[in-house]
């Protein structure tokens, strides 16, 4: 799914560190469109491009207004995050969620994320305009996030949502049986040799490389390079043998 449709709104952030990491926040998962709702101080540009890197596009092609009710007038839904409480903002819910509903909206129309500035969040009145709210799981100990930290974790979980994200694969086979089989007999006799078991113990230390190796997947390029490892120690110990034996 397209995230184009999805607004980042910033209500008059203090820090232009903040807003530069929010670009970068936004590009590493997908998002291009930033709405700043006008400052009172202007901001660090400075700072800001050098948090925001190779993102800097966003903010130069981001929209400016003076009011979160100007940023969000052409928006099916306007979801509000906040980490207080109260009569207001007690039908908050976490944005994963919200995501199903959010993804289904954004098919339709623009969405909006509103974040309020760091000292204080958004307003009552602000809150008022946003049809849902969204709360980001802390523990009690300390609930502010850093702003970036908020539009991280909320772009996160939108573009996971999208289930387009699509991990690497493992393009080696995973070994058979018997190559694995083989593996075994060659680190046992290689154990041996160097001396790491002997005859009496040998069934009981295989047993607990057998567990070790047995952990996770094994592909048979894996199991060719610990042969290769077993085989070239192997080859050493002997060598080391023929020159003490002169």
């Amino acid at each position: 799914m397209n995230l184009d449709a999805f607004r980042i709104v910033l209500t008059r952030p203090l820090y232009g560190g903040n807003v530069g990491s929010v670009c970068r926040a936004m590009m590493n998962m997908g998002f291009s469109q930033l709405a700043i709702v006008e400052p009172t101080m202007p901001l660090d540009e400075d700072e800001l491009r050098k948090m925001a890197l190779s993102a800097v596009s966003i903010y130069e092609n981001r929209s400016r207004h003076p009011t979160l009710a100007d940023a969000v007038k052409n928006c099916h839904v306007v979801a509000g995050t906040s980490a207080r409480l109260g009569l207001y903002r007690s039908h908050s819910r976490t944005l994963r969620e919200w995501v199903p509903d959010m993804l289904h909206s954004a098919t339709a129309g623009t969405v909006a994320l509103a974040f309020g500035p760091e000292d204080h969040g958004l307003s009552n009145d602000e809150i008022a305009l946003c049809n849902r709210i969204v709360q980001i799981p802390t523990t009690d100990a300390y609930k502010s996030l850093n702003l970036s930290q908020a539009v991280l974790l909320c772009c996160y979980e939108l573009y996971i949502g999208t289930e387009s994200f699509e991990p690497t694969e493992e393009k080696s086979l995973e070994a058979t049986s018997s190559q694995r089989e083989r593996m075994f007999e060659v680190w046992r006799d290689t154990l041996l040799n160097i001396g790491f078991m002997h005859d009496q113990t040998a069934d009981h230390m295989m047993l607990g490389l057998r567990r070790i190796l047995s952990r996770g997947l094994l592909t048979d390029k894996d199991v060719r390079i610990l042969m290769g490892i077993a085989r070239q120690s192997n080859w050493n110990a002997d060598e080391l043998k023929k020159i003490r034996g002169k």
